[in-house]
């Protein structure tokens, strides 16, 4: 308990994070259709967010090490800031996504400066309480921002301002915070064929996940105003998926502990192939059906990033994990960087069914890809615990070093 009041401050500003930061997408997206940006455009928002979340990664623990985590975080939450308030200046599309290149650089750089601070103080007995603790307070910000963005109309000098003094009063807990300042983690290596030498079909799965998860949250606003929604539905709908999926971690957790995790791969897959073709029936039967399939597909597609990490860390040591999770985030951002524009572009040119087309076809190559990696070897008779993954920072695996490292024989 002690050890949770001491990380309050950083917790609180993980909260306030991600009702600034995090709720930048959705309004974004809202706001573009209604100032006329191309279904095209709207997704380049999005792209531009990711690109901007890679460089953050790489950057942060560069920056910790010239000038400490407060002052790191300071720059960097002063980015996501300027970043937000710029938005009613200039309402050009262009403009807007040199605005998400910082507002991605932001989520990034805090996280990873918020994990580095969070592992300086965590012990092996504390570790496991900790992250379960850190997992639900980032969902609760996450969940907390999309249901905000119902609140707060498009296209306005207040919304925008609104996200920025949260953005802003995440500075606070960590100026003011009395705990002392870690010392400065070294950076992890990036080498994502580390990731492809441990689990081609780990690596596959976590790029996967990256196209489905921007697919949705980045484009997601463009389907909700093609069905009907309003913004208050809009808003319920990207909540309904973000709560969807947050439940499906400790039941897919547990078979991910007990079966061969490539089965279970292959049960998400098809899963998240049903569920988009019951988005696309469900979404002429009004609100509640949109909702229902809405947390369908966020059960089934959600879980995918943490089991295709943990069975890539089944074929890793301990030395790599470290290295392995980086390597593991920067192929997820692969896929999330090229993922809104081609959904977004497909909207346009085929309708809003053709994202959810999208996004099957990508899980239908993951599960034949699972097949295929089953014929090549067996599962391992050891496995890595299985681990909800954030994916927040390169830096997370430092965090949950350990956690993995608690094999038992045919789990």
């Amino acid at each position: 308990m002690r050890l949770l009041l001491t990380l309050a401050a950083l917790f609180i500003s993980d909260v306030l994070l991600q009702l600034g930061s995090g709720g930048v997408a959705p309004l974004d997206a809202i706001s573009g259709l209604a100032v006329h940006f191309s279904n095209a455009q709207i997704g380049m928002l999005g792209s531009a967010h990711f690109f901007g979340f890679f460089i953050g990664c790489w950057w942060a623990p560069r920056l910790m090490g010239e000038v400490g985590h407060s002052r790191a975080f300071s720059a960097f939450a002063t980015m996501g800031t300027i970043g937000i308030l710029s938005h009613m200046l200039i309402v050009n599309p262009y403009a807007w996504a040199a605005m998400r290149l910082l507002s991605g650089m932001c989520i990034a750089g805090c996280y990873t400066i918020i994990e580095a601070w969070l592992n300086a103080k965590v012990t092996n007995e504390t570790r496991g309480s900790l992250m379960g603790v850190y997992r639900m307070v980032d969902s609760g910000g996450s969940f907390a921002a999309q249901t905000l963005i119902g609140f707060l109309p498009p296209v306005s000098f207040v919304s925008y301002n609104v996200l920025a003094i949260m953005c802003c009063l995440a500075l606070l807990p960590v100026a003011l915070t009395r705990a002392e300042q870690p010392v400065t983690p070294q950076a992890p290596r990036l080498r994502p064929k580390l990731a492809w030498d441990c689990s081609p079909l780990g690596s596959m799965g976590v790029i996967i996940s990256g196209v489905t998860g921007s697919a949705f949250r980045m484009v997601g606003p463009i389907y909700g105003v093609a069905v009907g929604l309003n913004v208050h539905q809009i808003a319920v709908f990207l909540a309904t998926y973000v709560a969807g999926g947050w439940s499906a971690q400790l039941p897919v957790g547990w078979l991910a502990d007990r079966f061969d995790r490539r089965r279970v791969l292959i049960g998400l897959s098809l899963g998240a192939i049903l569920a988009c073709g019951a988005t696309v029936v469900l979404s002429h039967m009004g609100t509640w059906g949109v909702l229902v399939a809405a947390a369908m597909f966020g059960f089934t597609t959600f879980p995918i990033y943490s089991v295709s990490s943990a069975h890539g860390h089944d074929f890793a040591s301990a030395d790599q994990r470290v290295e392995l999770s980086a390597a593991q985030m920067f192929l997820y951002a692969v896929g999330a960087i090229a993922s809104p524009m081609i959904a977004s572009t497909l909207i346009t040119v085929s309708g809003p069914a053709s994202m959810f087309a999208f996004i099957a076809l990508a899980n239908l190559a993951l599960l034949v890809f699972a097949v295929a990696r089953m014929q090549a070897r067996p599962p391992r008779a050891e496995r890595t615990r299985f681990v909800t993954e954030p994916r927040t920072s390169f830096l997370i695996g430092r965090l949950e070093k350990g956690l993995r490292d608690v094999p038992k024989e045919g789990q």
